[in-house]
């Protein structure tokens, strides 16, 4: 049995060669080295031309413009399954070839060009969805169950029932979020019901039979178990890679809310980034704002929820605090501390721990 699998693609026509393929293959023999061979460059395949072809086929399969995936918001660039990819009448086959692909990607070591949203990170390791993931997809959504948690809705005179309306290529049906939930008034005493439900929706709307199809592909390569030690930030990182952080890029596009970049705690926080190594900067830029992955233009193109939102320090709470992250605003809450030494162990700790708290 040979050791390595060939794969013969042409450059113009990638995508389908490679589904066409990967498809092809047994699912175990996916996890033998891969010999990636395009026609006219042929030669050894020591790594180089394999993380080409995942860089490359990555950025032709997750494209919005094939509408399998789209961006998760207007301003987020992270990606997330795309309710009308059906306009495609084989959308569940190249799932069930993305979900091999990605697999393939994790268990080679090779990265892509592009990354998931966090919420898809988490389905990806099995992990329970809430409504806190809706912050980093729809910040506007998340908002307005927060206001219907907070506030007294009968007073209010809001009238909302147990459905929501979707729209798909132009048509807008009601998807009932219990049964005969277009008849069963939302109250006080039944609203965190109808938050969970309706923030369960917005997380899995209509990509159910999709989603399904790509963790078939996945897990034929590699079962998901394999990566329960894992938390979703870890496995952006994996998958993504980490890109070197330019540090002076970083304090240059830094604004400052009740600090001055003088202030002793900023000079403090500075010096704590100096003298981390690359992998815990990405931590720290991961907790701020969301990801591991910085735009093109780096630091001064950072995106909020509303648009252009450059990195932020505010000074917010007590000493005893944690610090504590925005994503949609990319801004970081920084407690007035005492010394360097309170200041570095409470932002690792708070930065270690984003799976639990600290996070908003």
């Amino acid at each position: 049995m040979p050791q390595h699998i060939k794969i013969h693609v042409t450059r113009k026509t990638l995508f389908e060669d490679s589904f066409q393929q990967i498809m092809s293959f047994h699912p175990q023999d996916l996890r033998r080295r891969l010999w990636i061979i395009f026609p006219g460059e042929e030669g050894l395949d020591y790594g180089g031309v394999a993380r080409e072809w995942f860089f490359l086929l990555s950025h032709e399969v997750l494209n919005p413009m094939y509408c399998l995936f789209e961006y998760a918001g207007k301003d987020n660039y992270c990606l997330q399954i795309n309710p009308a990819s059906s306009i495609n009448p084989d959308h569940l086959k190249y799932f069930k070839f993305i979900g091999r692909f990605i697999a393939m990607a994790l268990f080679h070591g090779k990265f892509i060009d592009t990354g998931f949203s966090l919420p898809f990170y988490k389905r990806i390791l099995s992990k329970p969805l809430g409504l806190k993931d809706l912050e980093s997809i729809d910040p506007e959504f998340y908002n307005s169950l927060i206001w219907i948690r907070d506030n007294n809705i009968e007073e209010c005179g809001l009238e909302m029932y147990f459905s929501v309306d979707k729209e798909i290529l132009g048509e807008v049906t009601t998807h009932e979020l219990k049964p005969d939930g277009g008849n069963v008034l939302v109250t006080e005493e039944n609203k965190e019901e109808y938050i969970r439900l309706v923030a369960e929706w917005r997380l899995s709307r209509g990509v159910e039979e999709q989603t399904q199809a790509f963790f078939d592909g996945f897990n034929e390569v590699l079962p998901q178990q394999y990566l329960q030690l894992f938390d979703a930030k870890e496995l952006e990182v994996m998958l993504c890679g980490m890109q070197e952080i330019d540090l002076v890029d970083w304090q240059r596009n830094t604004i400052y809310r009740h600090y001055a970049r003088s202030s002793k705690q900023i000079l403090w926080f500075w010096q704590c980034v100096k003298e981390m190594d690359n992998e815990k900067r990405m931590r720290l830029l991961q907790f701020v704002t969301g990801t591991c992955r910085l735009p093109v233009g780096g630091f001064a193109d950072l995106m909020g929820s509303n648009g252009p939102q450059k990195f932020c320090i505010e000074k917010v709470g007590k000493e005893n605090w944690l610090p504590r992250s925005h994503t949609c605003f990319n801004r970081l809450d920084l407690p007035p501390y005492k010394s360097y030494e309170q200041l570095k162990e409470k932002l690792m700790f708070a930065v270690e721990e984003t799976e639990g708290f600290g996070q908003e």
